[in-house]
């Protein structure tokens, strides 16, 4: 069992494999040096990062998070507008302070390295920390790999998500889509009530419900504040921030009353939009199931708390985002949510995925419509590339967000218009997104060599 909090959780942007995991990977490793064993033999660390990681790592903030992550600092708690001082701090004064603990000579320009030549094993975001006596000799050499969503992986083997993995026996488990319906058949449950009933023997019920309100509660925020902010986002590609004036171009006009009204998607558009931004700014936003699609879970999910006011709730919000997480195991389980494992498909069209279907349960739909309706997000979402201009999480990845919220809703309006009945299922296709993330070139696999951000730089 993969816990909802693991799959769902609070970071700061713009990448949850490029900064959320290797700002957990680097705070484990301070830890470990900070430990009775080493902390009073430590000289020195040096940190190399590999694949994506190197390529894209700048206008990703990987530099920042690890940095962060070496001072001791979580995804959940860290204050986002601090960072920059923190990074000049180390930068001119050439020391860094381990889990804030010891104090170590570090000058970012020989101690963090971005190897662009050489990929380690297991996956293409890799990280080596290395840790040295005052002699020079080799205490300590400990790989790590994010892989996605913010879960990051030993060389070892171990995997975690956050301070520790949440990882039981669910009362109802499942692997595939065949058996997550079949247990709900089995047993009398919708989706969301076995996941509140295996979510529950973690943390009891309650609780449960309390933190997903909260997880809500922060997406909205998340929309609010990127709604209110102007400006240019950072990086050097001098985007422009649009959600503050398309707010108030959308607001002047007068919001529409139900979601029949087609300028309710223009609003839809707008609460994308404004996620990603905050995200693009490295601010606050919800990993769902990452951070470069973090905007269509929470679009998705306001536009209809403010569209279909009669039927909305605080139970629905709880369905809603139980409903989500059941797709994200399916695809975390069977495929990949990693961008630079399986492309952009991994990312969006995954979290196009889980909101197509989350929505078609709140609005009523069936098993059999909820699962067609996941596979019609995905299905047209197969073969995306993740080519970010820059390395930035800025173009094309703020307008997908939107472009991938507007197709799940269009999935659900689909598989509510018809009986559920389909030809591929759900596991199929996410099997075929699979194939197709191991056929797809490096280049297109967030990397920044080809696609989009190859074009523009040839212009």
């Amino acid at each position: 069992m993969i816990s909802i909090f693991n799959l769902f959780s609070i970071g700061i942007g713009p990448s949850s494999s490029h900064t959320v995991g290797p700002m957990r990977a680097a705070c484990q490793f301070a830890q470990k040096m900070t430990s009775p064993e080493f902390v009073d033999v430590v000289h020195f660390i040096t940190v190399e990062v590999h694949g994506s990681l190197a390529f894209t790592g700048k206008g990703h903030g990987t530099d920042k998070a690890i940095l962060m992550g070496l001072e001791g600092e979580y995804p959940e708690t860290i204050d986002p507008d601090g960072i920059e001082a923190r990074m000049e701090k180390i930068s001119t004064e050439h020391q860094i302070c381990l889990n804030q603990k010891k104090t170590l000579a570090f000058n970012p320009q020989l101690h963090f390295i971005l190897n662009l030549d050489t990929l380690l094993p297991e996956h293409s975001n890799g990280m080596s920390f290395k840790a040295f006596n005052v002699q020079s000799q080799l205490l300590a050499h400990d790989i790590y790999y994010s892989i996605g969503g913010g879960f990051i992986t030993h060389a070892t083997g171990s995997t975690s998500h956050a301070k520790t993995s949440q990882e039981s026996t669910s009362p109802y488990p499942f692997n595939t889509t065949a058996e997550l319906i079949k247990q709900c058949q089995q047993n009398r449950l919708t989706i969301a009530e076995l996941m509140l009933a295996n979510e529950s023997s973690l943390h009891g019920e309650e609780k449960v419900r309390q933190r997903l309100l909260t997880l809500y509660n922060i997406m909205r925020e998340c929309i609010e504040k990127g709604c209110a902010t102007d400006g240019i986002l950072p990086g050097g590609l001098n985007v422009k921030r649009r959600a503050h004036g398309l707010y108030e171009l959308l607001t002047k006009k007068g919001k529409p009353a139900s979601y029949e009204h087609i300028d309710s998607m223009s609003w839809l558009n707008l609460f994308a939009i404004a996620v990603n931004e905050e995200n693009a700014a490295g601010g606050r936003v919800v990993t769902a199931p990452t951070n470069g699609a973090a905007g269509i879970i929470p679009a998705v999910l306001h536009y209809y708390l403010t569209f279909y006011p009669y039927t909305s709730s605080q139970e629905k919000i709880v369905e809603f985002l139980l409903t989500a997480a059941a797709i994200t195991i399916l695809f975390k389980k069977n495929a990949s949510i990693s961008g630079a494992e399986v492309g952009c498909q991994g990312e969006v069209g995954v979290a196009a995925s889980m909101a197509a279907a989350a929505l078609t349960a709140v609005l009523g739909g069936t098993l059999a419509q909820i699962e067609n309706a996941a596979e019609i997000a995905i299905e047209h979402h197969l073969g995306m590339t993740c080519d970010p201009v820059g390395g930035l999480v800025q173009i094309p990845c703020i307008e997908r967000n939107a472009m991938g919220a507007w197709k799940a809703v269009n999935a659900a309006r689909m598989a509510l218009e018809s009986s559920g009945e389909h030809k591929i299922s759900l596991d199929q296709a996410i099997l075929t997104m699979k194939k197709t993330g191991e056929d797809m070139n490096h280049i297109y696999k967030e990397t920044s060599l080809g696609g989009l951000a190859a074009s523009y730089i040839e212009c």
